[in-house]
């Protein structure tokens, strides 16, 4: 590709002679970039396609422009910009590169943003010398955690750190909407538009263009149903079954929330055990869907054991399966489980001869969370009191929360401190 034509696709996304609109900034994660810049290692950018990555990117970049930076001393390269697709390689990778420093003439050391690069082969051996050389500071991104991780795994050990960029959480949906809570007072005063607007975000998820678009949120969904599964599955692993591969991850979609083996499955989708499980293993990689292990102190019990699975998004799971109200439960539940997966601590579910949603380890510390949404219901309300209650003493826990719909406070049962909170609160503190 010729130098000419590679700067002209590079000028419209580059901060050179114009600025691009970058939307709402996501503080968290762009402090996180801060944070790991300064390392001097490559920051890796991964996660779910659409989740804002290419965004944060772009937001980064304005930043280092309003901290002074002179915009040719940044470069940002979409290997998704459909004049790349004919092209991709390891070549167009330092043709860029080379027409990038003959034509900009970078002045300072430059920040490199490379978006998508897994469409490039081999590239990890451009990044490391790079980074060796110590000629740029480096950020990549991806939407498949396992062709990340193996490739980093055989070239840059250690010399990189990884930030999991997810849809919008609860507060950053509450941003993009207007809405600012800073406190305890904000909380109180702002409660009723907080509770509509959670019911909203249960619905539709936290994909940033959905979250901003005023109608066609359904058809928005649909198509990033239909991107992740072609572009991060089928095409990159030359499914041949993709009908089936499809049918698998709606039957994930549809039954969130709740324990699946791959043997059953087998038997309903009419597939080898093992494509089940490739199948499964590429959906989880492509961050489309998660699988939740049994708490137990043998990693064997833990991998003989059902998994529970849960949506990247409770949005993309409802346009799939075509319900919402009567599985508003299940969605609660995959919303703590996403916030508790942004907080970096293990994950588990517990169940012998009653159950309880969420086992969260933090070092040596354990905390049982059970999530319900009908508390008012007095069989569910014990049920889920039980549940709790038998998690407390088998590991001798003092006290254990549940997440409810509206309840809130405290109570002394059975000699443990149980406490309740509505989710829209415990997504906000």
């Amino acid at each position: 590709m010729k130098k000419d034509k590679i700067i002209e696709a590079l000028n419209d996304w580059n901060f050179w002679r114009k600025i691009p609109n970058t939307g709402f900034a996501r503080k968290y994660y762009i402090d996180k970039m801060k944070a790991y810049a300064d390392t001097e290692q490559v920051v890796v950018l991964t996660g779910v396609r659409r989740a804002g990555k290419s965004t944060l990117m772009l937001q980064y970049i304005g930043k280092l422009k309003k901290e002074g930076i002179e915009p040719q001393d940044t470069l940002y390269v979409n290997f998704e910009d459909p004049r790349f697709y004919d092209e991709l390689s390891l070549k167009l990778l330092q043709d860029i590169y080379e027409a990038y420093f003959e034509k900009l003439e970078p002045k300072g050391t430059p920040y490199i943003f490379l978006d998508e690069i897994q469409h490039i082969p081999a590239w990890e051996k451009f990044v490391r010398s790079l980074h060796e050389r110590k000629e740029a500071t480096i950020f990549v991104s991806g939407s498949n955690s396992k062709l990340l991780s193996d490739e980093f795994g055989s070239s840059l050990t250690g010399r990189h750190l990884m930030i999991n960029v997810f849809p919008l959480n609860f507060k950053e949906f509450l941003h993009f909407n207007g809405l600012e809570i800073k406190n305890e007072l904000d909380l109180i005063a702002e409660r009723i538009k907080i509770k509509r607007l959670l019911r909203n975000y249960l619905e539709f998820g936290g994909f940033p263009k959905v979250v901003l678009s005023a109608k066609e949120k359904q058809e928005i969904l649909l198509q990033y149903f239909v991107d992740i599964i072609t572009r991060d599955i089928v095409e990159r692993h030359k499914i041949r079954k993709p009908d089936k591969l499809r049918a698998l991850a709606k039957y994930y979609l549809t039954n969130n929330s709740s324990l699946i083996t791959f043997n059953s499955i087998r038997k309903y989708l009419e597939l080898p055990l093992d494509t089940v499980e490739r199948f499964s293993y590429f959906l989880e990689a492509a961050y489309m869907v998660f699988f939740n292990k049994k708490f137990a102190y043998s990693l064997k019990e833990q991998e003989v054991n059902p998994r529970k699975v849960y949506a990247i998004d409770t949005g993309i799971r409802n346009v799939v399966s075509f319900r919402f109200s009567e599985d508003i439960g299940r969605l609660y539940e995959n919303m703590v489980f996403l916030h508790l997966k942004q907080t970096k601590r293990e994950i588990f579910y517990w169940k012998n001869k009653a159950e309880c949603d969420f086992m969260v380890k933090d070092g040596n510390n354990l905390q049982a969370i059970q999530v319900t949404y009908d508390f008012e219901d007095r069989m569910v309300k014990e049920r889920e009191i039980k549940g709790l209650i038998s998690v407390l003493k088998e590991f001798n826990l003092k006290s254990g929360l549940i997440i409810t719909e509206d309840s809130e406070g405290e109570e002394q049962i059975e000699g443990k401190d149980i406490r309740f909170m509505p989710l829209w609160k415990w997504l906000l503190i």
